[in-house]
């Protein structure tokens, strides 16, 4: 058995155990938090009006990830070209 296969069946194993959302409640959380605090650093917005630092933050992913794909898109373009 190779170490993909192996790899392959602990996951599975794992999945029907546990619900995904539980395993990764954690990680969500802090790209969650990443967002805020790169909106709101000092923390005041979140206390003073938490529904706009929530918007901003949700901006503030939207940009990140069109941004990733987007150069997604540059790179795939470029390695077509040659």
């Amino acid at each position: 058995m190779t170490p993909q296969q192996r790899g392959r069946l602990g996951g599975l194993a794992r999945s029907a155990m546990y619900d995904g959302r539980e395993m990764t409640a954690k990680a969500r959380q802090a790209a969650r938090d990443r967002f805020l605090e790169q909106v709101d650093p000092t923390g005041e917005l979140r206390r003073t009006d938490p529904a706009e630092a929530a918007r901003r933050a949700d901006a503030a992913r939207k940009l990140f990830y069109t941004r990733l794909a987007y150069q997604s898109a540059v790179t795939r373009a470029q390695r077509k070209k040659r």
